[in-house]
């Protein structure tokens, strides 16, 4: 049971302990982990603490998304223009 309330989508670097993640349902969320599972950890409290401060500075909170879907991929590299 995927136990976050938002999706989470974590990506690969090519440092293998090295990974990024963010929520595409929770605007201005992301992190760093050295596994994936150390990333899924850190996106489960740090949600709940990005929550919280949405609530404290009185920002929009979305809603909690109620099929929250985790997408581990490769980063994604910006182009350049």
């Amino acid at each position: 049971m995927i136990e976050l309330t938002y999706s989470l989508v974590i990506e690969a670097t090519a440092d293998p302990d090295f990974f990024g993640f963010y929520s595409p349902d929770l605007e201005g969320f992301s992190g760093v982990g050295h596994s994936v599972e150390d990333c899924l950890f850190k996106a489960k409290w740090g949600m709940k603490e990005h929550v919280e401060l949405l609530k404290e500075q009185g920002l929009p909170v979305p809603a909690k998304n109620r099929d929250p879907r985790i997408v581990i991929q490769n980063e994604e590299k910006a182009n350049a223009a």
